[in-house]
């Protein structure tokens, strides 16, 4: 068991080196890994049963002990990324799934990977898991309200369909996830250190499906596509950041805001791109998922330099 734990924290710690290899794997290979495709839905499932079991009552605490800063995140979330999303679809020239790719990843709630970098960063870890778990409850109710608004013009699916598929996929999987942790504390207590190793497997998995099935028009639009992702995960990364300056809040509480807005769970996007509209809506979410994966570690080094050169200042400063 000792030996799969420090297999797992050595994936969980390589991410992003894993998201790469078996994206490059499967544009070169795609029959390899198109296979896949019919089990994306379930392997979003899969990860989010297991954030339920990493959620204790404590997490939800935070919601009442510090209701403004917890409410600031979530506005920050869900108003700051689905609008950047909506300007850069509309402003940019990109077919019709393209924009609606990007408007569904914008509109998807904060990923379990920005808990991870906000620790990393120095930043208020509690907060961070705080919001991340009301973005993602809040998900099936305000995900397919914003596509709806946003992306009215290219929709051709229903907001009801939306809901229910992110319910199922999200949702249920939560509860269920909770509901055991309460049942089998110690079994889930000894088992949840293998959950990152899960995780990064449903993870790599889907988004090499994506690419596999997306070969071609990634070959012809992939580097738009990317820079569009890019300029989005850095806005949002810098607004959450500017944001949270601007009301006051401390420092590492901007950090926790900055990393939990600019990081999406695309593993969602390329699930309800999958089920509900074209394989092509689900690239967005693809390469966002090897971007932030890049992107999160470089800010989160950032940010915790920074930190320790200020400790450093006020030492000195001090003697």
């Amino acid at each position: 068991m000792g030996a799969l734990i420090k297999f797992s924290n050595f994936v969980s710690n390589t991410f992003a080196i894993w998201v790469l290899l078996f994206a490059a794997l499967a544009f070169f290979e795609p029959q390899a890994f198109t296979w896949i495709a019919p089990y994306i839905v379930p392997l979003l499932g899969i990860v989010m049963f297991g954030m339920g079991l990493t959620l204790s009552a404590n997490d939800f605490k935070e919601v009442f002990t510090r209701p403004k800063e917890v409410l600031i995140g979530v506005l920050a979330q869900f108003l700051i990324m689905p609008l950047l999303a909506f300007l850069l679809a509309t402003l940019l020239p990109v077919s019709r799934e393209v924009a609606l790719g990007i408007i569904l990843v914008g509109c998807c709630p904060g990923g379990t990977a920005s808990n991870v970098m906000t620790y990393l960063a120095k930043g208020d870890t509690v907060l961070s898991v705080a919001v991340t778990s009301v973005s993602t409850l809040l998900a099936p109710i305000l995900t397919p309200a914003l596509i709806l608004l946003l992306a009215g013009k290219w929709l051709s699916v229903s907001a009801g369909a939306l809901f229910w598929s992110i319910v199922k996929v999200v949702l249920i999987p939560i509860i269920l996830g909770l509901i055991v942790q309460m049942m089998f504390q110690k079994q889930v207590k000894a088992s949840v250190q293998i959950l990152p190793l899960v995780s990064v497997i449903a993870i790599v998995a889907i988004v090499a499906a994506v690419v596999g099935l997306n070969q071609q028009a990634i070959a012809k639009s992939g580097f738009i596509i990317f820079l569009i992702v890019v300029v989005h995960n850095g806005l949002g990364l810098l607004l959450g950041y500017w944001l949270a300056k601007l009301l006051r809040m401390s420092e590492p509480k901007q950090k926790a805001i900055s990393i939990e807005v600019g990081m999406q769970n695309s593993g969602l996007g390329a699930a309800l791109a999958t089920a509900h509209f074209s394989p092509l809506a689900a690239v967005p979410s693809a390469i966002f998922s090897v971007w932030h994966n890049i992107s999160g570690p470089i800010v989160a080094t950032y940010f915790r330099k920074k930190s320790e050169r200020q400790e450093s200042n006020n030492s000195t400063i001090e003697m």
